[in-house]
């Protein structure tokens, strides 16, 4: 028994016409906006969703819960404004706020004359130690700063005020402060 399979050709794509061409009306361009609206406004829902992947899919793996960034402790994060103020990358006047007595006046007498204000490798804090005193309402600091090969030391006091706040007390760089509470 022998069978034979019949083949049929497809019509050819030219001979019909194409769904979207075969009206008789000219396409126009639609004005380009933004989804959801006219220009400026964004679509309904949370920010950064969009409305049609708001659902969850299956194949998407349940999300962890994230730890949030540890906070960096009072006396680093002063360590690196002083250095910002030392290295001229701040003017003195962004330390208005974390400074208290006569430390704004040792900031103004002795960045201007700070060695690490010169042309070369930027600085960097390397280490920042702390010893509390008197009930953790007083912080005495010193950090190293590295610029190039040389390291030099800064040593800085740190007050809690009554709003709870850190605010700097007293600064030293490599025996600047001394020399300017003297003069």
């Amino acid at each position: 028994m022998t069978t034979t399979l019949a083949t049929t050709t497809p019509t050819p794509t030219a001979t019909r016409p194409h769904p979207a061409t075969a009206t008789t009306r000219p396409r126009t361009p639609r004005p380009r906006t933004a989804p959801g609206g006219p220009a400026g406004t964004r679509p309904r829902g949370p920010a950064g969703t969009h409305p049609r992947t708001t659902t969850p899919s299956r194949t998407t793996a349940p999300s962890r819960t994230t730890v949030p960034p540890r906070a960096l402790p009072p006396h680093t994060v002063f360590a690196e404004r002083l250095l910002a103020v030392f290295s001229g990358e701040r003017p003195v006047h962004w330390m208005l706020g974390h400074t208290v007595g006569e430390a704004y006046e040792q900031l103004v007498r002795i960045a201007p004359e700070t060695p690490l204000r010169s042309l070369g490798p930027r600085p960097v804090l390397r280490r920042c130690s702390v010893q509390v005193h008197e009930g953790r309402a007083v912080v005495e600091a010193f950090a190293t700063i590295a610029t190039g090969p040389r390291v030099r030391a800064m040593a800085f006091r740190l007050e809690r005020g009554a709003d709870h706040r850190w605010r700097c007390a007293a600064v030293e760089l490599d025996g600047l402060g001394a020399t300017a509470r003297r003069a």
